[in-house]
């Protein structure tokens, strides 16, 4: 793996899409993360309702969640769930790391019997045979058809109606959502609509909701107009008010809205928006 690196002399952050279009309602994006020269990085994720795989070539990982480079060593496979929390990460060492970014409940529809709540972080997603192939090159076209392959082949539907319909009142009803209106259209209790979020998703329906808003202002931001002030997102987005979205972005990331964008690299086409310790 030295010498891959050493040929390699390169870094690249590239996010692409699934060709298999089937694959597209589970599936939201892969990249491809490389540092040939790297010594140390240091970034911040922040919350999101898509969850992912890591797969790294040759790196182990500690409590820290500091990744290491070192050669030899078996790829490091990495699950990270709905986040609802800053997740911090450090890389030392050469990196060549190859992530799924999956819709809410799409890992589930490849991957059975595996606890999807909580963060797994020696997984055995797939076979060495799949790793070495991955691994053996660099180009995402190439890339792309080996993973639609993969998760193809692993493809058994899952289905959980009360799941599936709350997402889609979430995502489509959010500006007037509530949970005791979302438990009286499921005719289920609060804590039975609670519960079943916190099996499958690790977070609660309130907080998934919270995420999912929180990220429609950031897209928004982002791609749709990012001319946008805080005060017409705030409205936009069915927040009370520019304080109450303030108090939302402090919440969920650390940072007023205008830091938490001044501070943040887009990385790639899609949503990856990090904050990089320069």
């Amino acid at each position: 793996m030295r010498g891959y690196y050493n040929e390699m002399n390169k870094k690249v952050f590239d996010t692409f899409k699934p060709k298999n279009h089937f694959l597209h309602k589970y599936v939201d994006y892969y990249y491809l993360d490389i540092k040939s020269d790297n010594t140390k990085t240091e970034f911040e994720c922040f919350p999101h309702y898509n969850n992912t795989i890591s797969l790294y070539s040759s790196h182990k990982r500690d409590e820290n969640s500091v990744v290491t480079y070192v050669e030899n060593v078996e790829p490091l496979q990495i699950f990270t769930p709905v986040r609802e929390n800053i997740l911090k990460v450090t890389q030392i060492g050469n990196v060549h790391r190859i992530v799924i970014v999956f819709h809410p409940l799409g890992i589930q529809q490849f991957f059975k019997n595996k606890d999807f709540s909580n963060y797994i972080y020696n997984g055995d997603f797939f076979n060495t045979n799949e790793l070495t192939q991955l691994f053996n090159t660099t180009d995402k076209e190439e890339i792309t058809l080996l993973l639609d392959d993969f998760l193809y082949q692993r493809y058994k539907p899952f289905h959980h109606s009360i799941l599936e319909k709350s997402l889609s009142i979430i995502f489509d009803e959010y500006e007037d959502f509530s949970i005791e209106n979302l438990s009286e259209q499921l005719n289920i209790s609060r804590r039975q609509l609670n519960r079943i979020f916190k099996t499958y998703l690790g977070v609660s329906p309130k907080r998934f909701h919270e995420i999912v808003v929180f990220r429609k202002v950031l897209e928004a931001k982002l791609f749709e107009n990012p001319t946008l002030n805080f005060t017409e997102l705030a409205h936009t987005f069915c927040y009370s008010d520019q304080s109450h979205l303030n108090k939302i972005f402090k919440k969920l990331t650390q940072n007023t809205p205008t830091q938490f964008f001044k501070k943040g690299t887009l990385l790639g086409e899609e949503d990856t928006f990090w904050h990089i310790k320069k």
